[in-house]
């Protein structure tokens, strides 16, 4: 089973044996190989982890055993709820077995009570199961006939039942001595060890290994293997000296604070916090393949079904909670740009009358988005219609320029053709004051996809050359050959970039800025591409610096369908299959051919799971992803589409140029 998990792994080991068989250390390494962190609570077991089975001590861990905040109060206050008032009580609990030493403990009886003589033993605790079916009752009544032949059957209880939680910490506070008279020093874990110390208990045990780690430095008093007559000697010694129990249960109490589970707790919340997010640098795979994984080939329907779920009147909500809409995050003009070029894209190719309609409802919230004084978008949106902010990144004007520029060159009707044009123009000169390189290259495509339909237009013309100049001339400063990019950090929507400049550097024309694009291409996608042909994209939580630190997590459904258009671009520029395969490959990201190795498309609501995480896919279906996954959809359509449709004017070659993509 962890063999085929990808999640991060971290194991608990309650016990861990010095001398384990062959097949129990064979067992125990392959855990050790396959989890983030083994979880000991003892000391001694992580020394034997590493030199016994050979576990890096990077992957140990120490948590100690929980135990129940109690109250540090007098054993007198719980002992009338037991009928022990008046009474010293001596106390065992746990399954009743001969691993538990219970007989050494009644024959130290005659010499505790002849000092003690109003102490009562109890015995709390069912007979262990596996013993009960083997041997019956055999070694409770031994112990009972024990008892009455020493003369001390009347100082000992046996409540041979399971007890609640309520009534097991009301015994341990009623207890004046907690024994453990275990036989065995193979014991590197014991739970009511743990508590009793917790309590705040005096505690007299042989020296099995826990008990060792646990009582040292006074905190209780160890007893030689099967010796009676120490063990009467010390209870007595204890009884007898309140200075010194009361020392020790102040020792023990102080220990166990660490030891309750809220602290516990958080010592695990922040070790999986750790582990966490070194998977997401160091994610791990399986070598098994799940039988959900899609084929890389197999290119599914176009179903708007999700699209139009998210959608309202006044544009498509920007989250959902699983696949519902989540209105509490209200509107952007990120997703709805991102949603008209889908709407737009699946009417040019299906003459899909709904996505008519929904071009205009995204069109129609660009225009509201958009601010005639300053010339520029809002972005975030209320779900009560109120703009968020003054004004909305420069980003998120120039997504919202790709969009219309997508809509002017696949506008379905004459209506969407005017106004798409009309928005289009009127955003358009505030790109010459960005600083943003995406924001250049998300306008770069929309440009390039207005002058398909109006190439006369000088205005976007220079527009489209100045910001490819922009963008070349930063990546010939900040490139170098091992690292041929135009930032110090790879972070979002990064293929957007050498996309836009292989395609104005195809239609200004320029050679060298299409290479540079091409270059940049290739090596983004080895940064994301195994040699087995498996997708890992840069995850969100660090990105990839220059210096080589890398995020492995979350992925992003926008970065796949980035690769998937700039790749396809590079197919259709250089008509090398490689681009075709990799553009399938970065596809195949969103169908199983990442990390997990689980599909993030929903086949049945036709939305795309918000990332993958870690342990798998985000639950959530929002509207970023389902876009990102129908425009990264369309595109392979569009690929799989044979040119040979002279009347599609987008896919017609007007003039020596490369082969052309739908926008």
């Amino acid at each position: 089973m962890v063999k085929n998990l990808r999640m991060p792994i971290i194991t608990t080991l309650h016990t861990v044996l010095q001398e384990p068989s062959p097949g129990q250390a064979k067992v125990l390494r392959e855990l050790g190989k396959h989890s983030d962190r083994l979880v000991v609570m003892s000391h001694l077991a992580a020394t034997w982890l590493r030199d016994v089975y050979s576990i890096p001590e990077e992957k140990i861990c120490f948590i100690p055993h929980g135990i129940h905040d109690v109250p540090f109060v007098e054993p007198a206050v719980y002992k009338d709820e037991f009928g022990l008032e008046g009474q010293t009580v001596m106390l065992t609990f746990g399954l009743l077995g001969p691993s538990k030493g219970i007989e050494v403990a009644i024959r130290a009886l005659p010499k505790i009570v002849e000092q003690n003589p109003d102490l009562v033993y109890v015995v709390l605790g069912a007979t262990h199961p596996e013993i009960l079916k083997r041997e019956g009752s055999a070694y409770r009544i031994a112990l009972e006939r024990m008892a009455k032949s020493l003369g001390v059957r009347d100082h000992v209880q046996f409540h041979n039942r399971f007890v609640t939680l309520e009534e097991l910490c009301g015994y341990i506070g009623a207890a004046d001595i907690y024994v453990t008279p275990y036989p065995n020093k193979a014991q590197i874990t014991s739970g009511t060890l743990a508590y009793a110390l917790g309590a705040g208990k005096v505690i007299v045990s042989t020296p099995y290994w826990y008990a060792e780690e646990l009582l040292a430095q006074e905190r209780g008093r160890l007893f030689p293997f099967g010796d009676h007559e120490v063990l009467a000697a010390t209870v007595n010694e204890l009884l007898r000296n309140d200075a010194q129990r009361n020392a020790m249960r102040n020792r023990a109490y102080l220990h166990g604070r660490s030891m309750v589970w809220s602290e516990v707790a958080r010592d695990y919340l922040a070790l999986a916090e750790k582990v966490i997010l070194e998977h997401q640098f160091r994610p791990r795979f399986s070598a098994t393949f799940r039988r959900q994984r899609a084929d890389a080939e197999s290119i599914p329907d176009v179903n708007l079904f999700h699209m139009q779920t998210l959608t309202d009147g006044t544009g498509i909500l920007q989250h959902a909670t699983c696949a519902v809409p989540d209105r509490h995050h209200g509107y952007c003009v990120d997703d709805n740009a991102r949603a008209l070029i889908v709407a737009v894209m699946s009417n040019y190719v299906y003459k899909d009358g709904p996505a008519a309609q929904l071009a205009n409802t995204y069109l129609s919230f660009l225009h509201y988005a958009f601010d005639t004084a300053t010339r520029r978008f809002h972005n975030f949106m209320s779900y009560d219609r109120r703009w968020l902010d003054e004004m909305g990144s420069e980003d998120s004007h120039s997504r919202a320029i790709w969009a219309l520029g997508v809509s002017t060159a696949l506008a379905p009707n004459e209506g969407i053709l005017a106004f798409s044009t009309r928005l289009f123009s009127e955003a358009l000169p505030s790109l010459q004051s960005f600083s943003s390189p995406r924001a250049w290259a998300f306008a770069l495509i929309g440009i390039h996809a207005y002058l398909k339909r109006f190439d006369g237009d000088t205005t976007a013309r220079r527009m489209r050359v100045e910001l490819s100049e922009r963008l070349f001339g930063l990546f010939e400063r900040q490139g170098a050959p091992e690292w041929p990019w135009c930032e110090d950090c790879v972070t979002y929507d990064n293929a957007k970039l050498p996309h836009a400049l292989i395609l104005s550097g195809q239609w200004i024309p320029n050679k060298e800025m299409v290479q540079q694009g091409l270059r940049s291409l290739e090596w983004l996608v080895m940064q994301q591409l195994h040699a087995n042909g498996r997708v890992s994209l840069i995850g969100n939580a660090g990105w990839l610096s220059r210096t080589g630190d890398r995020a492995s997590f979350d992925q992003q459904p926008v970065e796949a369908m980035a690769l998937v258009e700039a790749c396809a671009e590079a197919y259709r520029c250089t008509q090398d299959p490689v681009w075709l395969n990799r553009t399938r490959q970065c596809f195949g990201w969103f169908l199983g051919n990442n990390d997990s190795q689980t599909v993030l498309y929903d086949y049945q609501t036709g939305g795309c799971h918000d990332g993958l995480q870690p342990n798998g896919p985000n639950a959530n279906e929002g509207a970023e992803s389902t876009v990102a996954w129908l425009i990264s959809l369309l595109t392979m359509n569009d690929l799989a589409r044979p040119a040979l449709d002279a009347n599609l004017s987008l896919n017609a070659r007007v003039a020596p140029a490369p082969t052309e993509s739908l926008i």
